[in-house]
Parts: structure tokens; C-alpha cells; sequence
């Protein structure tokens, strides 16, 4: 739900709206594992320095593991400080999974690897997140954030 919620907001935005896709990067650009030490970090780093200097608004998108991806967290707090907007999709893993089903990836793993990755409530320290419930409809988490976003 997290990507196509990201997707529904850049295009409710608009023209000039990044849009940095975790697994996108990760996955399809590098091909590459995730962790402490996955290439991802340092390109998401400098896409975020360039998303600040020159989009209006910059959306980071997946499910970032707050220990392995705690450089990103700490340039977005340096970069945005109190403008910045977290969300959290607060799951179980039995909803996880159930979701997960839906998508194409299921194809490509499962639910034993869901399970290897599952970090429950993994919350971040750095920025202060929004809960979001699993009965939340896209349509109502987008009005939320789009609410949050024009009373900056």
C-alpha cells in the first residue's frame, strides 16, 4: 500500500515532485542486498541532497530498516529539520503478508523471507513519524498527508 500511496501523492502533486523508491533503487537500479552497507545508502544520500536543493517536495518510499538506514534519516532531519513528514504503516505480520500476496513481488518471495525481514514496530528515533492503522484506505491516508502537507 506504502508505493502506491507514494505514487497516488507524486501525482496529486505534480511536475516537480521526486518521488525516491527504496526498492526501485535497491532492487532494480542496483541489484544490490539491503543492509548496514548496501549501496543504496550513499545514493540515497546524494539524491537527497539534490531532491532538497531542487524539488518542492521529496518523497522517500520503503520499508528502511531505521538501524541499516539511520545516515538517511539523519540527512533528511538535517536537511528538512520540522518540515519534514514521516509515516508509518502500523502492520502485523499476518497483514503484511496478506498485502504482500497481492503484489507481483509474492512471485519473487515469501512469506519466509517476510519473515527473516520483519521488524515490528521499528519506529524511527531521529523523526517523528505518524502512525498509520491497517484500516486506513489509501484514499484516507492521502487526504491526511496532503492535510499535513498544506499546513506547513
Amino acid at each position: 500500500m506504502a508505493t502506491s500511496l507514494t505514487k497516488l501523492l507524486q501525482a496529486e502533486l505534480g511536475e516537480n515532485t521526486l518521488l525516491l523508491s527504496q526498492d526501485s533503487l535497491r532492487r532494480d537500479m542496483l541489484h544490490a542486498h539491503d543492509g548496514f552497507d548496501s549501496p543504496t545508502i550513499p545514493l540515497l544520500l546524494t539524491l537527497l541532497e539534490h531532491g532538497y536543493r531542487q524539488y518542492p517536495v521529496v518523497i522517500l518510499e520503503g520499508i528502511l530498516h531505521s538501524g541499516w538506514y539511520a545516515p538517511i534519516f539523519e540527512k533528511i532531519a538535517e536537511l528538512y529539520g520540522e518540515d519534514c513528514q514521516a509515516y508509518y504503516y502500523y502492520l502485523s505480520f499476518e497483514e503484511t503478508v496478506a498485502r504482500h500476496q497481492t503484489r507481483a513481488k509474492s512471485l519473487e518471495f515469501g512469506e519466509e523471507a517476510l519473515r527473516r525481514w520483519w521488524l515490528e514496530k521499528d519506529y524511527l528515533t531521529v523523526i517523528p513519524e505518524t502512525l498509520f492503522s491497517a484500516n486506513l484506505s489509501l484514499s484516507q491516508a492521502k487526504q491526511i498527508i496532503l492535510a499535513n502537507l498544506r499546513a506547513d
